[in-house]
């Protein structure tokens, strides 16, 4: 039986715009999680979760297939990992913010037919100005298969708080999900700045288990895998006790 629940997020972001997202009314179903997959925040909700695909700020420009809650579902180990670096960044006044995590696969066949439909070009000024929309496959921004879907990877940045309180996006030298090659992680053709953030979150990443997709600074996966064969394709909903959100992320 499928219900409605009204849900609130609201996120700032403050890139060359200022963006804002509600969150309401979005239908749930019931979804068992398979087993070895859970909520983030029951390990750590301290984590910002600001899941991009839920909302229309993305590259598509649209809510993706499949994101039916702006919430994180990853894997136990994961979780547990994860607020190991969280816990380190808490003594720095930082926090990692998580712009996904597990991705059904019907939204990688979202990704999919957005970059096969060459006309639907109105977010190329802001995701992709420098690269013909039909080379997204072979420059590897975009696959038909991912590993999100099976549960082991996880999108991310740091974020510092500021003197109100508020988070402020480390400067990593590209936006989240820029198709551009001053995304790839190494790139030498960004700030000192961005090249020491980078450092900083491979660093961190890495000592909690983590490995890095050279081609984006933001994507990190856990080779230990439990399921290296399965792309799983439940949708992402909002757990019953899933708490109201209210916060501000900004980038520098």
């Amino acid at each position: 039986m499928s219900w409605f629940i009204y849900y609130v997020l609201k996120i700032q972001l403050y890139l060359s715009m200022s963006y804002t997202y509600d969150y309401l009314e979005l239908r749930r179903e019931n979804v068992m999680l398979p087993e070895g997959f859970i909520y983030l925040e029951t390990i750590d909700p301290s984590i910002i979760q600001d899941i991009r695909y839920a909302s229309s700020n993305n590259f598509l420009g649209t809510p993706v297939q499949g994101y039916n809650a702006p919430v994180c579902i990853t894997q136990l180990k994961i979780a547990q990992s994860l607020q190991k670096v969280q816990q380190k960044l808490a003594e720095k006044r930082m926090t990692l913010v998580i712009f996904d995590a597990y991705r059904p696969q019907r939204a990688v066949n979202h990704f999919v037919e957005w970059a096969n439909n060459t006309d639907d070009q109105k977010m190329k000024k802001e995701y992709y100005p420098d690269i013909d929309k039909s080379q997204v496959f072979e420059l590897g921004y975009i696959a038909k298969r991912s590993q999100h879907s099976r549960g082991c990877a996880v999108d991310l940045s740091i974020a510092a708080q500021n003197a109100d309180g508020g988070y402020v996006l480390l400067d990593m030298g590209s936006p989240f999900d820029f198709f551009d090659d001053t995304s790839h992680t190494m790139n030498p053709n960004i700030s000192d700045t961005a090249k020491k953030h980078r450092a900083f979150l491979l660093s961190m990443m890495a000592e909690a288990g983590f490995q890095n997709y050279s081609k984006e600074w933001w994507h990190f996966w856990y080779a230990d895998e439990l399921y290296p064969d399965t792309y799983f394709d439940f949708p992402i909903e909002a757990p019953d006790d899933s708490i109201k959100r209210d916060f501000k992320v900004a980038t520098l």
